[in-house]
């Protein structure tokens, strides 16, 4: 099952000084941190906050393509988390023909924003995000992220680039 979830804001890591996007179940409580590049938070940033680029960036021209090629992106899902690496997929439509494309996840989120659609998480990679206890050098352990939980929605405002 796909659980719907929303960009709840932007942070920093405070250990690894990387951005992390903050996914929140839309029908519950539950939050999915996902670290990302700045490159791929700014290509989200900006287009949360509507700031145009003088000419097309990467994923405006994947949108363009999509609309030129009468595709329709209907929604996208973060479905693996494999080895502290997340996996996605974009669901397309182009006439009555589904298409299923991967995509790594902060290319999909971009994407997701600029088409308008929805962005979802399947249960079991929630779960996991959520209970992953390993803490290796690429991602902290669960009782780093302990601070998290108790962050208010200012904590959780978005990360500016």
């Amino acid at each position: 099952m796909d659980i719907e979830v929303r960009i709840r804001g932007f942070m920093m890591d405070p250990a690894t000084n990387m951005p992390i996007i903050v996914l929140k179940d839309i029908s519950s409580d539950a939050v999915m941190p996902i670290w990302v590049g700045f490159f791929e938070a700014k290509a989200i940033s900006d287009e949360i906050d509507k700031t145009a680029a003088s000419r097309p960036m990467t994923h405006d021209l994947t949108r363009n393509l999509f609309r030129h090629l009468n595709a329709t992106l209907e929604r996208v899902v973060i479905n693996g988390l494999f080895n502290e690496t997340f996996f996605a997929t974009l669901c397309l439509r182009q006439g009555d023909e589904d298409l299923v494309v991967d995509a790594r996840p902060s290319d999909a989120i971009a994407l997701a924003l600029r088409a308008d659609c929805p962005i979802y998480v399947a249960e079991h990679v929630l779960e996991s995000a959520k209970l992953q206890s390993t803490g290796t050098a690429e991602g902290p352990s669960a009782e780093q992220l302990r601070w998290f939980e108790g962050l208010n929605d200012e904590d959780m405002g978005r990360y500016k680039m």
